[in-house]
């Protein structure tokens, strides 16, 4: 059926299970070290933060694309015909601020 080991072979064959043994029991301490652990978290949320940053300046790049096609035309110049409506509308709003703020002071 089986060969038969000498008592030596039987010896070394349970030394170097306990080394076996042994580098696994150090792997798992090392795996299940807080330090380790912690380490690991920290990679991943920068990760994540890394992958959110990128997908938001894509994002934001691209919406200011959008904007500065729809305000310049192929040479870069502003395109009056929507700048000046924008920019009106945008004096309009700051006016009605500053009159409702005065407005609110003099209420006090």
């Amino acid at each position: 059926m089986s060969e038969a080991r000498t008592p030596a072979e039987i010896e070394a064959e349970i030394v170097r299970r306990r080394q076996e043994l042994a580098e696994t029991l150090d792997e798992l301490a090392v795996r299940v070290h807080p330090k380790t652990i912690a380490d690991g978290v920290k990679a991943r949320a920068s990760s994540v933060v890394d992958r959110t940053a990128g997908r938001a300046y894509v994002a934001v790049n691209h919406a200011l694309s959008d904007v500065r096609d729809r305000f310049t035309d192929e040479e870069g110049r502003p395109r009056a015909a929507r700048v000046v409506p924008v920019a009106l509308v945008v004096v309009g709003v700051a006016g009605l601020l500053v009159v409702s703020s005065r407005r609110r002071r003099r209420r006090r």
